[in-house]
C-alpha cells in the first residue's frame, strides 16, 4: 500500500549513508541470512521430495484403505492450525489468504500437496495422441498396416490373473505384439487384467508386469484394469470399492516405483462421483483412462463426456483399422512424448512368433489322419490372403493331428512343422479311399457344379469369418474367393453336402460356397 518504491535507488540510499566497516557487518550479516535461507529451503524441499517419493501426498476423507489412513487436504493443512478452536478453523477456510490454505508457501505461491506419479525418463507433451489397445484377441495383428494407418501408440494387454486359480498368465501374444509395434515405429504402453484379491496380489501382479516388459521400450503408461469384480463367480465378488481402490493403488505405486508411469482404466460408470471406485483418491495420484462410447464416436464427438480428471479416453470398443481383421478398441491420450522409452533390460528380447490359434480354443488330441480326398495344409488356421499354403495332403498320405478347435480347424504335424487343414476334409480312417468324382445322383440344375446339395432354407452366419467361393473346392484354381464374410452377417444357406462339409449360401444375388463347419445356424425359416 502507498507509494511506489524503486528498490535500486532505494538501496543506494542506503549504502551513501553507511561507513565502510559498517558496510561490512551489514555484508557478513547478509550473507549469512542468504545461508540460513538456502538451508532452510533446502531442508523443506528435501522433505517435500521425500513425502512425494513415499506417496506424493495424500487426498480424499479420511478413509481406511486396506491398513493405511489417508488425511484429506484439509487434515494437512489443519496441522498448521494446530490449537485452533473449530469456529477459527472454519473462518480460516473461508478466507483464502489464510494459513489454512496456504500450507506450503514460498515467494506468495501455494505449493501441490499432491501430483499425478509421472516416470520422467522420457519429456511428455501436451500434444493430444491417437491409438489402439489390444489382446491376442485382436489374432494376428499386422502392425506395419496398423502403423501406415496413422495409429501413434498402442496399448498392449501382457498378462492377466485367472478367476479361478488366482494363477497369472501371459497374454500369448503380448511379445509379439510389443515387438513388432516398436519396430514399426508405435510407442506401447502396456495393461494388466487384475483379479487381485489382496494388496499382496496386486504387488505381486505388478512385479510380474515389470519383469516381463523390462526388456521393451515402454513410453506410454503401465495400466491397473479390474472389471467383472460384482459378478457371483468373481474371486472379487464381496469385495468393497475402498478395498479394491487399495489393490489399484498397491499395483500403481509398485509400478511407479519400477519406473513406469501408472494408469487406472475404469469404465465412466464406474469412476463417476465414486461410483466403484475411490476415484476422487485415484485421480490425484495417476493418470485415468477412461472408456465412454457415445453414439457419434471421435472426433464427431470432440470430448468425453465425463467430469473427473481424464489423461486417455477409449472412445470404441468397435474401431476398424487396416492391419487388424477384429474390431478393435480406439483411444484418444490428451499427451504424447518427445521421444520413445528406453527398456529397462538392454538385454534384447527374443525373437517372438504371433500365436497364431490365439482366437481358437484347439482340444489336444494325438491321431493318425488323411484326407478324404485332398486338402490344403496351411501356415495359420486361416483360408484367408494371410494364410499360405504350405502343402496339399493326398488321400492315403497319413500325418499327425494334434488338435481340433470348435471353428473346424485340425492342427497336424507334417514334415516338422505344425500346420492347419479344414477337419472335414480329415478323416481317421485310413483305409476310406478317395470318393467317385460322378455325383451317386445328378443335381435339379446343370449348373457345373457337382457335388450334391440337400435343400435347405435357413440363416447363418460365420463363427468368426468365412470365405464365400465361387465352387465348393479350396484345391480348384477356378474356386474364387467372392467375399470373406465376417462374424455377425448373416446369409441364408439353400443347401448343405454333410459328407464333403460344404454349404451352399445365397449373397447379394449371388449363390456361394463356404465350408460349413465355419458357420452357424441363427434362424430358421423352415
Amino acid at each position: 500500500m502507498g507509494n511506489n518504491i524503486n528498490h535500486e535507488d532505494w538501496n543506494d540510499q542506503i549504502s551513501e549513508k553507511m561507513t565502510s566497516g559498517e558496510k561490512l557487518v551489514a555484508a557478513a550479516v547478509a550473507i549469512l541470512i542468504v545461508l540460513l535461507a538456502a538451508a532452510i529451503a533446502l531442508v523443506l524441499w528435501q522433505g517435500k521430495n521425500s513425502d512425494t517419493a513415499q506417496n506424493s501426498g495424500e487426498i480424499g476423507e479420511v478413509t481406511e484403505i486396506g491398513n493405511e489412513e489417508f488425511p484429506t487436504e484439509e487434515k494437512l493443512a489443519e496441522e498448521v492450525m494446530e490449537g485452533a478452536t473449530p469456529e477459527e478453523i472454519a473462518d480460516a477456510k473461508a478466507d483464502p489468504e489464510s494459513e489454512m490454505n496456504r500450507v506450503d508457501e514460498t515467494e506468495g505461491a501455494t505449493s501441490e500437496i499432491t501430483q499425478i506419479l509421472v516416470n520422467d525418463s522420457v519429456a511428455e507433451t501436451d500434444a493430444l495422441t491417437l491409438g489402439i489397445d489390444v489382446s491376442k484377441y485382436q489374432g494376428t495383428i499386422d502392425w506395419k498396416k496398423v502403423a501406415d494407418s496413422g495409429v501413434e501408440f498402442a496399448m498392449i494387454r501382457v498378462g492377466y490373473r485367472t478367476q479361478n486359480t488366482g494363477e497369472i498368465i501371459a497374454d500369448s501374444n503380448a511379445r509379439y505384439n510389443m515387438q513388432e509395434a516398436t519396430s514399426n515405429g508405435i510407442k506401447i504402453g502396456v495393461y494388466f487384467f487384475s483379479t487381485a484379491i489382496s494388496e499382496e496380489e496386486a504387488r505381486e501382479e505388478a512385479e510380474w508386469v515389470k519383469d516381463y516388459i523390462a526388456q521393451y521400450a515402454i513410453t506410454y503408461p503401465v495400466a491397473y484394469n479390474c472389471e467383472g469384480y460384482d459378478n457371483a463367480d468373481s474371486r472379487q465378488a464381496g469385495l468393497g470399492k475402498v478395498e479394491r481402490t487399495s489393490f489399484a493403488k498397491a499395483f500403481l505405486d509398485t509400478v511407479y516405483e519400477a519406473g513406469y508411469t501408472p494408469m487406472f482404466y475404469a469404465s465412466k460408470g464406474e469412476l463417476s462421483n465414486d461410483t466403484a471406485w475411490e476415484t476422487s483418491y485415484l485421480q490425484k495420484h495417476y493418470k485415468i483412462w477412461v472408456s465412454w462410447y457415445p453414439t457419434a464416436p471421435y472426433p464427431e464427438t470432440s470430448t468425453a463426456d465425463y467430469s473427473g480428471d481424464l489423461a486417455m479416453w477409449q472412445y470404441t470398443n468397435n474401431g476398424h483399422v487396416d492391419g487388424i481383421e477384429k474390431p478393435v478398441d480406439v483411444d484418444v491420450a490428451y499427451f504424447g512424448y518427445e521421444a520413445s522409452a528406453n527398456a529397462h533390460d538392454e538385454t534384447a528380447p527374443e525373437a517372438a512368433e504371433a500365436d497364431v490359434e490365439a482366437l481358437m480354443h484347439f482340444e489336444a488330441v494325438e491321431e493318425s489322419v488323411t484326407a478324404k480326398d485332398a486338402t490344403n495344409l496351411r501356415d495359420i488356421p486361416s483360408q484367408g490372403e494371410e494364410s499360405t499354403v504350405q502343402y496339399t495332403l493326398k488321400n492315403g498320405e497319413v500325418v499327425t493331428r494334434t488338435g481340433i478347435s470348435d471353428s473346424g480347424w485340425s492342427r497336424v504335424e507334417y514334415d516338422g512343422q505344425t500346420l492347419y487343414a479344414v477337419s472335414n476334409y480329415l478323416t481317421t480312417d485310413l483305409s476310406v479311399k478317395k470318393p467317385d468324382p460322378q455325383p451317386t445322383q445328378p443335381p435339379a440344375e446343370d449348373d457345373g457344379i457337382k457335388t450334391v446339395f440337400t435343400e435347405c432354407n435357413e440363416q447363418v452366419s460365420p463363427k468368426i469369418e468365412v470365405n464365400l467361393r465361387t465352387l465348393p473346392s479350396v484345391t480348384n484354381p477356378d474356386s474364387q474367393v467372392v467375399v470373406k464374410l465376417k462374424y455377425g452377417k448373416v446369409v441364408t444357406r439353400t443347401g448343405i453336402n454333410t459328407d464333403l462339409g460344404w454349404s451352399r449360401v445365397e449373397y447379394e444375388g449371388q449363390t456361394l460356397y463356404c465350408v460349413s463347419s465355419y458357420v452357424y445356424v441363427v434362424e430358421s425359416t423352415e
